[in-house]
């Protein structure tokens, strides 16, 4: 239980600390934040959509395959010692 209060207490205050440093950057204008526009970045959002998609992909396959292996060991039965 005394792990989890320190673990908590050590993430509020990397936040703290966090935040405090991106307003001393100036981050902390948030008209200018506004005023931003991300259509310039749709690539990038297509890569990460791409990536994703190839991703659960590969869990797919990988979940197809292991299936198939599963059902050969199932059907083959224990090994005769021969």
């Amino acid at each position: 239980m005394r792990k989890k209060g320190l673990s908590f207490s050590l993430a509020i205050a990397f936040v703290l600390v966090a935040t405090s440093l991106l307003m001393a950057q100036g981050a902390g204008d948030i008209s200018q934040l506004a005023r931003q526009n991300l259509r310039p970045y749709w690539h990038v959002f297509i890569a990460y959509i791409l990536v994703w998609l190839i991703l659960f992909g590969w869990v797919v396959s990988i979940a197809r395959r292991l299936g198939r292996i599963e059902r050969g060991l199932q059907g083959s039965g224990p090994p005769s010692g021969r």
